[in-house]
């Protein structure tokens, strides 16, 4: 079975390795550094040995080696610097003679010296240095020497091993030595502070990202309202603010989705609708023409006729308005802009709707600037088709005895323009759906009232040409619709 580790572990084990890297490390260094600091302080404090013992032996080595007179120096000697091995040197390293002071029967081990340390000394090197012992093969240890003459030989060597008993004992109090056995209880107090320092540092870095997964967790499970906490502006708190950022995104979008799918669903119904309503009378008027064809009198045919033409007009305008707004979201609508007066637009929208505001005892008036100012740049179809959108939708919601009003005019350096008529208004909280398609805000209205697409058409038009379609409305207070265009190009 695997085991899941947290972030928080993975790093806690990490540093305790680091920790103990570090101590092991420091100890070693101290030691060693201990350990250097003996031999180079014996080689600094007997570096004239070797010297001294040569000005004394170089008697008894001109025609020969003479081992016991030298043996006898040696005792001598010992009294001043006991527990040393001393060796006579070819000038190639070659032992000729040597004496072990703890073991008179030892043997060496190898038969000759590397000389390259011991030129370093003579030569004035920084101490320590390390040569060849003799009689423990590969075992290197601080010494002392001297140029010496042997049976008329030049370049030999008197060399003298420091690390003899006397300094083994040495390095034994250097490894028990109370001063540094505290510095290591201390290096390790610290060390195990700075350990419980780190793991509480870590718990409370490691905390905010528990806090960020735990909301991502959550979130994922369906609490969308979960969100990170940001108290910081570094890396953990940009990641809580670009995790917010995306989950608002998200529920904005999922929001949208259900809009769009309520809307869908919606529009599906109100088209049946549309669409099942003329076709139904149309239906009926033609079965009861063919039903009633040998007795139908001529006035009564035409007024059936009539009727199953005005139905089809409405299922026409209804598909036409359908496949004009599909265009529009597909964004297959591009606007061939041009130079276009407002006021001459208007004025011939009004004249196009003046008898059918007639008809229903409305006053349809224009207040059109006629400045040369007055022309926007537009695609000339387009803006005719939403501006008669809006007049129609005045009309329609205009009681009779009512006025709608078309104003153009100068506004800066734009063209405002507005239609506004005197009607029963738009409650406050239905204002932000009169642009929903198939909206009506009194159902009792569909009926020969249009099938409620020529805001939304009139909207997107309007946003092909980088401007808003506003409105202004109150209950009992009438409504206002109003846009603006520039004389530039700004789509």
């Amino acid at each position: 079975m695997k085991i899941k580790q947290s972030f928080y572990t993975k790093i806690s084990t990490a540093f305790l390795v680091l920790v103990l890297a570090l101590g092991i490390s420091f100890a070693y260094l101290g030691v060693s550094s201990s350990l250097m600091f003996v031999d180079e302080t014996g080689q600094k404090v007997n570096k004239m040995l070797a010297a001294d013992m040569a000005s004394h032996f170089q008697p008894y080595l001109m025609d020969s080696i003479e081992g016991d007179s030298i043996i006898s120096v040696i005792k001598y000697l010992n009294g001043i610097n006991p527990e040393i091995d001393i060796y006579l040197l070819s000038s190639n390293g070659m032992i000729k003679w040597f004496y072990p002071s703890q073991d008179p029967d030892a043997e060496v081990q190898i038969a000759r010296v590397d000389t390259n340390p011991l030129d370093e000394f003579l030569s004035g090197k920084t101490l320590p240095i390390y040569g060849d012992d003799p009689l423990n093969e590969g075992v290197k240890k601080p010494f002392s020497v001297a140029p010496i003459s042997i049976m008329g030989s030049q370049g030999c060597y008197l060399y003298v091993i420091l690390s003899g008993q006397q300094f083994d004992e040495a390095a034994g109090m250097v490894q028990n030595s109370y001063i540094l056995r505290n510095t290591f209880i201390g290096l390790g107090l610290i060390l195990l502070v700075t350990l419980i320092l780190g793991l509480i540092v870590f718990r409370l870095l490691t905390g905010r990202l528990r806090h960020v997964s735990e909301t991502v967790k959550s979130f994922e499970q369906g609490q969308l309202d979960r969100r990170v906490k940001v108290n910081s502006k570094d890396e953990v708190g940009l990641l809580g603010s670009s995790f917010n950022q995306m989950a608002d995104t998200l529920v904005s979008n999922m929001e949208e989705i259900k809009q769009i799918d309520k809307l869908r669903r919606e529009l599906v119904a109100n088209v049946s609708h549309d669409l099942r309503s003329p076709l139904a009378s149309i239906q009926g008027y033609l079965e009861t023409i063919l039903q009633k064809e040998p007795s139908i009198k001529p006035e009564e045919r035409s007024k059936y006729y009539e009727i199953v033409l005005r139905n089809t007009k409405k299922l026409g305008t209804l598909i036409e308005e359908l496949f004009e707004l599909s265009k529009f979201d597909a964004q297959d609508v591009q606007p061939d802009m041009e130079q276009v007066s407002m006021a001459e637009l208007a004025q011939d929208l009004v004249q196009q709707f003046k008898p059918l505001a007639e008809q229903k005892g409305i006053t349809l008036k224009a207040v059109l600037s006629d400045e040369p100012s007055n022309l926007v740049y537009a695609d000339i179809a387009l803006m005719e088709r939403a501006i008669s959108n809006l007049i129609d939708n005045a009309l329609k919601h205009t009681p009779k005895g009512g006025t709608v009003s078309i104003v153009s005019k100068n506004d800066d350096n734009n063209v405002s323009f507005t239609i506004s008529d005197t009607g029963k208004g738009i409650a406050e909280e239905n204002i932000q759906r009169i642009f929903d398609r198939f909206y009506q805000e009194d159902p009792s209205r569909t009926v020969g009232s249009g099938a409620g697409l020529g805001l939304s058409i009139a909207q997107k038009i309007l946003e092909l040409h980088g401007s808003k379609l506003s409105v202004e409305s109150g209950s009992g207070k009438g409504t206002t619709f109003s846009f603006v265009l520039s004389p530039q190009m700004s789509y």
